[in-house]
C-alpha cells in the first residue's frame, strides 16, 4: 500500500499544536483551534461533551466523527490535548527533521505527535477520496492530571467498539497491557505539645508514620507490581510535637488480587504502627489515630493477539511493511479507562522521547509513518 505523506504540511500542524498552550484544566485554546480544523476538514459532527464541570477544565472533551465511505466496522483514535508544565509559551525548535523545544518548557509531543499524525491522516483520505471505515476521534482533557477527560466521558457517546489510544514513547511499539492503580492517601495524626517543655504530653505523628512507611512494601514487588510514596506533609514548627502527618502514594499491579494484597498490606503496616503505640512516662494527652483511603484510580488493561483491535492493526501494519512490536507497560492512559468501559483499546507509540521534561523530543518521520499507520487502519 503506497501511501505519501506530505511531510511539511504534517510539521506545521504539529508546530502550531505545540506552540498552542494546552496545560492540563486549560485545554479550551486548542480545542477552539481543532473544532476549527476539523470542521475545515468536513467533518460530520463536532461535539464537545459536559465533562469540564467535574474535571474542571475550561473546555469539555471532544468527539469529532466522519461518517467514511465504506460499511467496515468503525473505529475511535485518542489523543488527549493538554500537556504537563512547564508548557506555557511553548517555542519549538528545528533541528533538520528533529523537533525540541526552545529549552525552557516542554515541547507537547505527549500528545500533540499523535493529534497531528490524525489530522494529516485525514487530510490524506480526503484529498485523495479514499473511501475510510467510519472514524470517531476522541480528543481528552486532563490526562496529566489522573485521567480526568477520559473518566468523566460517557461512553455512551462513542459508538466504535474498538480504539487506539495515540500516547507512548518511542516507535513502532503498540502497547497490549498496563496495570490497575490505588491511589493512597494515609494520615497519621498524634498530639501537639512544646517539644521543649512538656514533649512527654505529645504523640509525635512523624516517627509513627516512619514506623509504618519502614514497614510497608515498596518499590517495585515483583515483575508486574509496583508501591510508591510520593508525597509527605507534616508538622508545623521544630518545636511543637507534630500532631498530624499526611503521605500520598500509590499501588500497582496488572493483577487485581495483588493490588488488593498490596494496598491491604501498607494499610496494615501503619494500623500496626498506630495499634504498638505505647506512653512509656504515662504522661500523653491523647492517643494516636489513622485514616487511611485507597481510590481506584484506573482499571487494569490486556489484550489477547487475537484480539479485533490487535488483527487489525497487524493487517494495517503489513499493509504498508512496518513492522510492530508489541509490549507490557507500566502507565496508565486514557485506554485504561476506555478499556474499562468495554471498549477494546491498544496503545500506539507516536515517536515522541524525553516527555515530561524540557529535552522532550520527536523526529518527524516517526510521525510520517504514524500517519502512514494510520490511514491504514482506517482505509
Amino acid at each position: 500500500m503506497k501511501i505519501s505523506i506530505d511531510r511539511e504540511r504534517l510539521a506545521a500542524d504539529f508546530v502550531l499544536l505545540c506552540e498552542t498552550d494546552s496545560p492540563s484544566r486549560e485545554e479550551g485554546a486548542i480545542a477552539a483551534l481543532l473544532q476549527t480544523i476539523f470542521a475545515r476538514l468536513g467533518a460530520d459532527e463536532i461535539l464537545e461533551d459536559e465533562s469540564k464541570a467535574a474535571t474542571g477544565s475550561n473546555t469539555g472533551n471532544l468527539i469529532i466523527r466522519f461518517a467514511g465511505g465504506t460499511d467496515r466496522e468503525p473505529i475511535f483514535l485518542n489523543c488527549h490535548m493538554d500537556t504537563v508544565e512547564p508548557g506555557r509559551g511553548v517555542k519549538v525548535r528545528r533541528d533538520g527533521d528533529t523537533f525540541f523545544s526552545s529549552g525552557d518548557t516542554i515541547l507537547g509531543s505527549d500528545d500533540k505527535s499523535g493529534i497531528a499524525g490524525v489530522l494529516e491522516a485525514i487530510r490524506y483520505v480526503r484529498e485523495s477520496n479514499t473511501p475510510h471505515r467510519p472514524l470517531e476521534i476522541i480528543l481528552t482533557t486532563c490526562e496529566e492530571i489522573g485521567l480526568l477527560g477520559a473518566k468523566n466521558l460517557d461512553p455512551a457517546l462513542i459508538s466504535a467498539r474498538i480504539g487506539y489510544a495515540l500516547d507512548s514513547t518511542g516507535f513502532g511499539t503498540v502497547i497490549i497491557g498496563a496495570p490497575a492503580a490505588n491511589r493512597l492517601e494515609i494520615t497519621v495524626r498524634g498530639v501537639a505539645a512544646h517539644a521543649g517543655l512538656h514533649p512527654e504530653w505529645g504523640v509525635n505523628a512523624i516517627a509513627l508514620a516512619a514506623q509504618g512507611l519502614s514497614a510497608a512494601p515498596l518499590g517495585r514487588i515483583d515483575e508486574e507490581s509496583t508501591v510508591n510514596f510520593g508525597t509527605i506533609q507534616g508538622g508545623t514548627a521544630t518545636n511543637i510535637v507534630p500532631d498530624q502527618v499526611t503521605i500520598h502514594g500509590e499501588a500497582r499491579s496488572h493483577s487485581t488480587a495483588t493490588l488488593d494484597s498490596l494496598t491491604r498490606q501498607v494499610e496494615h503496616a501503619f494500623a500496626r504502627a498506630v495499634a504498638e503505640w505505647d506512653d512509656p512516662s504515662g504522661q500523653a494527652k491523647g492517643k494516636p489515630e489513622l485514616s487511611f483511603t485507597a481510590i481506584p484510580d484506573f482499571p487494569a488493561m490486556r489484550l489477547n493477539q487475537d484480539d479485533p483491535a490487535l488483527r487489525l492493526i497487524d493487517r494495517a501494519a503489513a499493509s504498508i511493511g512496518l513492522r510492530l512490536e508489541y509490549k507490557i507497560a507500566g502507565g496508565g492512559s486514557d485506554a485504561n479507562i476506555f478499556n474499562g468501559y468495554g471498549l477494546q483499546t491498544a496503545i500506539i507509540a507516536t515517536g515522541m522521547t524525553h516527555v515530561h521534561s524540557t529535552d522532550e523530543q520527536v523526529d518527524l518521520q516517526d510521525m510520517v509513518d504514524l500517519t502512514r499507520l494510520l490511514i491504514a487502519l482506517i482505509t
